[in-house]
């Protein structure tokens, strides 16, 4: 039998000719295969707006194929378990042409309808090869062999002729269609609008009809920009991208309707991300992993971050790092990429999708641009809460792509549209609208540049923390709290929000009470605020320490995160208030994660060095510790062994009735992580 498709995971791009190998299958399962193959093509449905006449003569070639196979296999003449090598070679070239004709069928059908529209020379001219060499296989078809009827043999001929007579076509009228495409993307490059009536004729030809086709489409193009290897290409799919945006907009108004696609996929905070795929600093998904000088691996924007904040040192083994020229780890990025498709979570290897290693698509970049401004205005006149909702919601998917879409919608002057739709007046009518407006500030704040202009536009900053207080769900607290560790990745801006008491309650609040998605952005957060030795203060008088440790249990890699950085950094203050937490420490010390048991043994080596015999003797009232210390020592990492040998001496001078304080055998001092959240897009 022949193999079915949903034995493969679907292509992801269009397979080479030379990727179809002769099959290894015995003579009756090959005959067969190409029986079966014949009546899966036969089967299909030609294609509806391009290469229709193309894809509708190559399956009626091949209806007239697998009647002629099943005439041959019911043929008394013919023998399954003795054919000649002439025959078995010729079955073996038509099940490779077959899988071939079912590839590109299946491509085109699936495939983004503007690319293949971009292609459709190519496109008919892989119709035509596979026609031609359908025809060549049958005119050495070795017919003397079998002992056919003469209505048979009749039918082959008919084949042959229909086969051998067929001509490279071109539909004059996707030609034609084409050049209008192209003439709408020069025109966008000139920052000219294009006819919307034109634009909703073309549309209409390649059957994107609504929104939805539209949203789909542009996954199809997004998929089609990493399949792409040359640059050139993947420039013009980009253009693509803008256009199909812009018109989704302009033709078919906003809309909140998700594609299946998009209700497939779960956000990372709800997957259970391999830990080696996680960066050391922020606890996320690592999209751009680089190997420092000390050869560990951390997500690019969490360590530059950690620099830029004054540090020269490796946050995971204290050592000076040599210099500041960071690898790639390409072997990773690419098994993290993998993993995201496979788990249908977005990867954006590079930023974006309309600059290519530093080569901006003028004609994306322009249609970017009215897109925001036709949605900006949208949002300046009267209109019901529904309807502003299905605009915000397209600004939120927008900002989401890349850092020229948000620098467009910035620049078009939607923050302060957005912030009107924080309060909790709105939230009450129509609470997905504050959600959406929430997140669409966040997505923009990754930028740089627009931390500045959220944190100076009028109320902006007073109406995140009010929904990271009182937000009309938890979605909408949890945005609110990843927008706040966004604007705390500046140094001045970080200070005044830990300045604000509303800010760490909510924060504090939020890590506690709230779903596990939410409370991960909420402790992030904390982190970053950590990172700035004048706001620890703030925070233990918030309670984090407190809070820390009631959520160890169930998120220990992010509570003792925050618990190492508050006792390094916060004195005798924030060593009293975690007092309780030893107990829990040395739990995870037996029992966490590779990460967390590192920040345990760190925390605690802390703990005993400045809070007293007091607390030191409360950690050897731990049943086994010893023993849990040294297996830390033989299994941990590099870190981990070197704190664990400085609190095993730690509790050895306090056996022995010493008080003297002890010094790590490296001969560094630890360092405080910072945290970087590397995939704030929602």
């Amino acid at each position: 039998m022949a193999i079915s498709p949903q034995s493969f995971p679907p292509r992801k791009r269009r397979p080479p000719a030379s990727s179809f190998m002769t099959p290894n299958l015995s003579d009756r399962n090959l005959l067969q295969s190409v029986l079966e193959l014949s009546r899966e093509i036969s089967s299909s449905k030609p294609l509806q707006f391009l290469q229709k006449h193309n894809s509708l003569s190559i399956i009626r070639k091949s209806k007239l194929l697998a009647i002629l196979f099943e005439e041959l296999f019911s043929s008394s003449g013919f023998d399954f378990y003795s054919p000649s090598m002439s025959i078995l070679l010729c079955f073996e070239e038509l099940y490779i042409v077959l899988q071939r004709i079912k590839a590109l069928l299946e491509d085109c059908f699936n495939g983004c309808k503007l690319w293949l529209l971009m292609q459709n020379e190519l496109v008919a001219g892989s119709f035509h090869e596979l026609t031609v060499e359908l025809s060549t296989l049958l005119d050495i078809f070795p017919v003397k062999e079998f002992d056919l009827n003469e209505d048979v043999k009749e039918l082959l001929i008919l084949i042959r002729k229909q086969s051998s007579q067929t001509k490279l076509y071109i539909d004059p009228r996707e030609d034609n269609l084409q050049q209008e495409v192209l003439s709408i993307l020069d025109r966008i490059k000139r920052e000219i609008v294009p006819d919307h009536s034109k634009l909703a004729e073309i549309f209409k030809r390649l059957g994107l009809c609504d929104s939805l086709s539209c949203r789909e489409e542009i996954e199809s193009l997004e998929d089609e920009v990493r399949n792409q290897v040359d640059e050139k290409s993947k420039s013009e799919v980009v253009g693509l991208i803008g256009l199909v945006r812009y018109a989704k907009c302009v033709l078919f108004g906003p809309s909140t309707t998700l594609s299946s696609n998009y209700r497939r996929r779960k956000s990372i905070s709800e997957m259970n991300v391999p830990s080696d795929f996680r960066c050391p600093i922020s606890l996320e998904l690592m999209r751009d992993p680089v190997v420092v000088a000390t050869g560990q691996t951390y997500d690019r924007e969490s360590i530059n971050l950690w620099i830029e904040s004054g540090h020269n040192t490796c946050p995971k083994t204290g050592q000076n790092l040599a210099h500041n020229n960071w690898i790639p780890n390409l072997a990773l990025k690419n098994l993290i990429a993998m993993w995201c498709r496979q788990h249908r979570i977005p990867f954006d290897a590079a930023d974006g999708n309309q600059k290519l290693n530093g080569v901006i698509n003028k004609a994306a970049l322009e249609a970017t641009k009215m897109t925001a401004s036709f949605l900006v205005n949208k949002l300046s006149v009267s209109q019901s809460p529904e309807e502003s909702n299905g605009v915000v919601y397209e600004l939120r998917i927008l900002a989401k792509a890349n850092s020229d879409n948000r620098a467009c919608i910035a620049e078009a002057g939607a923050i302060p549209f957005l912030v009107t739709y924080l309060g909790s007046d709105v939230a009450s009518k129509l609470p997905n609208l504050q959600v959406n407006a929430v997140t669409t500030i966040l997505n923009l704040s990754i930028l740089q540049a627009n931390k500045t202009r959220i944190v100076e536009t009028d109320g902006a900053l007073n109406a995140v923390i009010e929904v990271l207080q009182s937000g009309a769900t938890w979605e909408a607290k949890g945005n609110a709290a990843a927008t706040i560790f966004s604007l705390s990745g500046v140094h001045s801006y970080r200070r005044k929000l830990a300045r604000k008491t509303r800010v760490i309650k909510g924060l504090t609040d939020l890590a506690r009470d709230g779903p596990t998605c939410s409370r991960r952005d909420a402790m992030v957060a904390i982190l970053n605020l950590a990172g700035a030795r004048e706001t620890v203060g703030k925070l233990i008088e918030g309670g984090v320490v407190e809070m820390a440790i009631d959520v160890m249990n169930a998120l220990p890699e992010e509570a003792v995160t925050i618990l190492e950085a508050l006792v390094r950094r916060g004195g005798l203050v924030a060593i009293a208030a975690a007092h309780s937490a030893i107990g829990k420490l040395g739990l995870l010390l037996r029992e966490g994660s590779e990460m967390a048991r590192e920040s345990a043994a760190a925390t605690l080596v802390t703990i005993c060095r400045k809070g007293g015999s007091d607390m030191v003797g409360e950690l050897a009232a731990i049943p086994r510790i010893e023993r849990v210390i040294w297996e830390l020592m033989g299994a941990g990492t590099v870190r981990a062994r070197r704190k664990a040998g400085t609190l095993l001496r730690i509790l050895r001078r306090w056996a022995a009735g010493l008080d003297g304080q002890v010094t790590e055998g490296y001969g560094s001092t630890t360092t405080a992580v910072i945290p970087s959240r590397t995939a704030l897009t929602t």
